[in-house]
């Protein structure tokens, strides 16, 4: 399966995503090659910090998650790509010491800004950009580092902004429950349970036409597998 798309950090790290979400096999020489060529984005232009910067395409076009919700192209962007994009070199797990470097440095500078109020109420800027770091960490952060604390504190917050409608506020619905439906612990089950009535429903029929529409079908039954 091809992973690597040169015009674009953003459909590359759609491929790598949708290839662990669909289990497709994918070889090591593809691996190695997306991951390398991510890596060399690191502190580019237009990345936000030490993350890995957007391509001009990206730029142009604007930015959509997995589960398909736009987050344009401005500074929420960047940080959400650059998370997502730690996250797939963590999937695509490839031995190399550029790799490794790029990630060392990435991961500090994550680690660096959850500080103070980030901390406390464990969400990263704002709810948008918030999933998009419980991805990263949940793809395997090194030791020692916040990332359990700051994961705890997200779940409940996002416990405290529940709405009577099955959503949260200020969390994006269909990406939330992405990363909520990799989670295990009782915390992040009791929100999967909160959106479990709007996920039924989505179940209870065919999935919309197009690939976005049915990621978030599939999200939805695995969300009601964890409940």
């Amino acid at each position: 399966m091809a992973l690597l798309d040169e015009s674009s950090l953003a459909a590359t790290v759609d491929a790598v995503n949708a290839a662990f979400f669909y289990g497709k096999k994918t070889t090591k020489a593809e691996r190695q090659r997306t991951a390398r060529w991510i890596a060399s984005r690191q502190g580019l232009p237009g990345a936000y910090g030490d993350m890995f910067a957007p391509t001009e395409k990206d730029r142009a076009e604007g930015v959509r998650i997995f589960t398909g919700q736009a987050v344009g192209s401005g500074g929420g962007a960047r940080h959400v790509l650059g998370g997502e994009a730690c996250r797939a070199l963590r999937l695509l797990d490839v031995r190399d010491a550029a790799v490794q470097k790029a990630l060392d440095r990435a991961t500090s500078f994550m680690a660096g800004r959850m500080t103070g109020a980030t901390m406390a109420r464990g969400m990263y800027c704002c709810g948008r950009c918030t999933p998009s770091v419980w991805r990263h960490i949940l793809a395997g952060m090194p030791e020692g580092g916040p990332w359990e604390e700051f994961m705890e504190a997200g779940l409940r917050t996002l416990k405290k902004s529940r709405l009577g409608t099955g959503k949260w506020r200020f969390f994006p619905f269909h990406y939330t429950l992405l990363a909520l439906s990799e989670m295990d612990s009782p915390a992040a089950v009791e929100q999967m349970r909160h959106a479990a009535p709007l996920c039924e429903r989505t179940v209870a029929r065919k999935p919309r036409p197009g690939e976005y529409a049915r990621r978030q079908w599939l999200v939805a039954e695995r969300v009601l597998g964890k409940c």
